[in-house]
């Protein structure tokens, strides 16, 4: 199996903050990185100690997202340039991974 080297980038948001569009669009139209998922949290808390949760009878719009991309090392070194000026300080993680690149589509 042949597999190509990438690092793996992990955002944490907030609904309420109304960065995930911005975000998206830059980089899908502007960085076009591999591919980008979000997640969203049923409960969470930051460096704020803001809880934020959601329950049947609170359908809560501020709840955490985890938006998860990755790329190739010099193509993630290029986007987190950008996002650093969009992203508070301590909420993005990366570290290295591996993807196969061999098999069938």
């Amino acid at each position: 199996m042949r597999t190509l080297d990438v690092i793996i980038v992990r955002i944490y948001l907030t609904e309420g903050e109304g960065q995930l569009n911005r975000i998206i669009d830059l980089l899908k139209e502007k960085e076009e990185v591999r591919g980008v998922t979000v997640f969203r949290g049923i409960a969470g808390f930051g460096p704020s100690g803001s809880f934020h949760t959601s329950s049947w009878s609170d359908l809560s719009l501020d709840l955490p997202l985890v938006l998860e991309m990755f790329d190739e090392p010099g193509k993630i070194q290029h986007v987190l340039k950008h996002l650093a000026e969009i992203i508070k300080p301590g909420h993005i993680l990366t570290w290295p991974g591996q993807i196969n690149i061999d098999g069938k589509n």
